[in-house]
């Protein structure tokens, strides 16, 4: 924006120094045409002087002298026609035809002492003529040369002069426009890079107030609502914190008085019934540890954000690691579980060279824990496949199955919360983990994709941007 409107400023900018300039150049032509016009042709009634008394008298000598003399310091030629000749000096001769015409023209009593407006490029010379006489008789006709190369000359001077002055005032009216559409558009781009923060992090800082007046207004209103916004998302996320939170204490003595009240259960019947009930149970502990692992994804999600349009994050909180280390530990952690449901683990040798990821440690374990409990879950009996691997610009963390995976659809669908495959409802679950995943891995500049694995099974793949992308970070890991 800030380049278009500088446009149309510049545009308007040049047009107005052009326009100045034309009019100055204008009337200083104006003015030197008018004083060469007024010196020549006080030249000219004064030889036209000289001329009559040289007809009345019958003695053109004095005429002589003075035309040679004037030619003779000035360089302009002179052409007097009287009755008993003509006189001529400093070359000037009727052989041109504009001297031929002037002459013809004063031979009708028509003066013609007017000189064509100056022009700074050009070569040449011009005629101006009159006649001398009495009232009633014309008795010759005087033709000067008007040399105009020395007028040219001071002409172009003011025509650089003029130049200059008008580079100078175009670099100070775009100085001036630049400056001007800087402080128009200075708030304009705050305020796009505010509302583009809350929309990433759901909050923003407050916005500078300078501008114009309006400017101002809005910037102080956009604060003001961006407060309340940021406000009510907190309020909301720390109210499902604080809710699964305080949850847990009932949840936990709701535990204790079932397995006091399984102890004085006597018949099968009631110990299946007090068997159901503990599942329930067990199934809403499940549902509030993943709303507070939600919770916590989603804080990081908007601090990491936050920090992406703010300044880069404190040091530590994202380091260059070695993943490989962190998939050896969740891969053993989850090797019982998935001896239980049938299923088998195979950890890929780690590359060489080693590939580092820019990730929070613990967070990229939970991560690779959630996907490896998602395929362990949904893909009983499943041979499950564990690598880190190079890529072009970053690396890649990749947990496999060849279950029975999931659709194009239910992939798009899959980090929606609480969402849970139609295939899967008898298993129990509670539809967050590849939503955490999804979040944690925003949180530390990657992204989780879903794809299908050949010829069948979920491919879940975390990808990384290089490590390289946070110098500080990568060269404080030790």
């Amino acid at each position: 924006m800030k380049l278009r409107v500088l446009g149309v400023l510049s545009l308007l900018c040049v047009a107005m120094v052009i326009v100045v300039c034309s009019a100055i150049l204008a009337s200083a032509s104006r003015e030197l045409t008018q004083e060469v016009q007024i010196n020549r042709v006080a030249a000219l009634n004064r030889i036209a002087q000289v001329a009559y008394d040289a007809a009345v008298d019958g003695d053109s000598s004095q005429l002589q002298r003075e035309m040679d003399r004037y030619s003779g310091l000035y360089g302009e030629g002179i052409l007097v026609r009287l009755q008993e000749g003509t006189l001529r000096s400093g070359g000037l001769g009727e052989d041109r035809a504009d001297v031929r015409d002037a002459v013809a023209r004063a031979n009708l009593n028509l003066s013609d002492t007017t000189l064509a407006p100056l022009q700074p490029f050009g070569t040449g010379s011009e005629v101006i003529s009159r006649s001398f006489g009495s009232a009633s008789q014309v008795l010759g006709e005087a033709v000067l040369e008007v040399n105009l190369d020395a007028a040219r000359e001071k002409l172009r001077e003011r025509w650089l002069v003029v130049g200059l002055a008008a580079f100078a005032l175009g670099a100070v009216l775009l100085l001036g426009a630049a400056r001007v559409s800087g402080w128009v558009l200075r708030p304009v781009h705050r305020l796009n890079s505010a509302v583009t923060e809350l929309e990433a992090t759901g909050r923003t800082s407050q916005l500078p107030e300078d501008g114009p007046p309006e400017l101002r207004e809005l910037s102080r209103s956009f604060t003001t609502m961006a407060r309340t916004v940021s406000d009510s998302i907190e309020s909301q996320r720390q109210l499902i914190a604080d809710t699964s939170h305080q949850l847990r204490n009932p949840v936990g003595a709701l535990r204790l008085r079932i397995d006091l009240l399984q102890l004085e259960l006597q018949t099968p019947g009631e110990h299946t019934a007090a068997a159901g009930v503990l599942a329930e149970l067990e199934r809403v502990e499940e549902i509030l540890d993943g709303v507070l692992k939600l919770a916590a994804a989603e804080h990081r999600v908007s601090e990491d954000s936050a920090r992406g349009t703010l300044g880069p994050a404190p040091e530590g909180d994202k380091t260059a690691v070695d993943p490989f280390p962190v998939l050896q530990g969740e891969v053993e952690r989850a090797g019982p579980a998935a001896g239980r449901a049938g299923a088998s683990i195979v950890l890929a040798a780690p590359p060489d060279p080693v590939v580092q990821v820019s990730c929070n440690p613990h967070e990229l374990a939970q991560m690779v824990g959630e996907l490896l409990n998602n395929a362990i879950k949904y893909a009983p009996g499943a041979r499950i496949s564990v690598s880190v691997r190079e890529r072009a610009g970053g690396a890649v963390i990749e947990v496999s199955d060849d279950g029975p995976g999931l659709a194009a659809d239910e992939r798009a669908a899959a980090t929606t919360r609480f969402w849970r495959s139609p295939q899967h409802r008898e298993i129990r679950g509670n539809g967050l983990g590849m939503t955490i995943v999804d979040k944690l891995a925003a949180a530390n500049g990657g992204r989780l994709v879903l794809a299908e694995r050949s010829p069948h099974g979920l491919e879940a793949r975390i990808e990384f941007p290089r490590p390289s992308a946070w110098p500080d970070q990568e060269h404080g890991h030790g």
